[in-house]
């Protein structure tokens, strides 16, 4: 797939609210956000700021109160479910805190999923995966489970899961959140090599202030 050498994913005017009774609980409000290609974006802020709440919008994984949220040039609000997991499928990746690799899949079938949805040949997403696992300094752990993988290898899994469908953005939510200091300086580095080499963007929620100042830009919700 050819990335677009310009905005990949945008919002405007961006709010989100919950009704309590007669009260109104905003999370977010008027957010304005534009990553480029090949951008490394981290969202700093205090707990409850609203960073994962502004990530799952982003993703689509949740829909705004209010403004707008642009993948590959698509409004998510004016598209319908089906849609909006098309576009979760070719132009994004996700990577969160706590991998979500399926138990009893390997790291190979874990990594192949996102092609097999969008419809590749089993071979074909394999041997894809396969190559995305070498990438990550997975090859010789392509047969093992994630109860076999110790937490860096799961989540260099899961990177490599968000990766193999080529998208435009990936977005990560405290993906080294748990990981030991020095596993999450590997982490780190894996991710500055992946986003050099494949140009592809980055929007990351962390609370490491490390991490985040390895990004081309750190933004902080108030």
């Amino acid at each position: 797939m050819t990335k677009i050498n310009q905005c990949v994913i945008s919002c405007s005017r961006l709010s989100k609210f919950y009704e309590q009774g007669s009260t109104k609980l905003a999370i977010l409000s008027d957010v304005n956000l534009r990553v480029e290609m090949g951008e490394r974006v981290a969202i700093v802020g205090t707990s409850g700021s609203g960073k994962t709440t502004l990530l799952n919008l982003l993703g689509g994984l949740d829909l705004p109160s209010s403004g707008i949220v642009t993948v590959a040039g698509k409004n998510l609000n004016e598209i319908n479910e089906s849609d909006r997991g098309y576009l979760r499928n070719k132009y994004l990746g996700f990577v969160f805190q706590f991998h979500h690799l399926l138990g009893e899949f390997t790291a190979l079938e874990n990594v192949a999923i996102p092609l097999l949805i969008s419809g590749d040949d089993t071979r074909e997403a394999e041997a894809n995966s396969e190559l995305m696992l070498k990438r990550v300094g997975l090859l010789n752990r392509i047969s093992h489970k994630p109860s076999e993988l110790s937490g860096g290898e799961r989540q260099r899994v899961a990177i490599a899961r968000a990766l193999v469908n080529d998208p435009q953005c990936v977005l990560l939510d405290e993906p080294t959140g748990n990981l030991d200091k020095h596993t999450a300086a590997e982490i780190q580095e894996l991710l500055t090599d992946l986003n050099d080499s494949l140009q592809t963007s980055f929007i990351m929620v962390t609370h490491d202030e490390s991490l985040a100042n390895t990004m081309n830009r750190k933004l902080t919700l108030e």
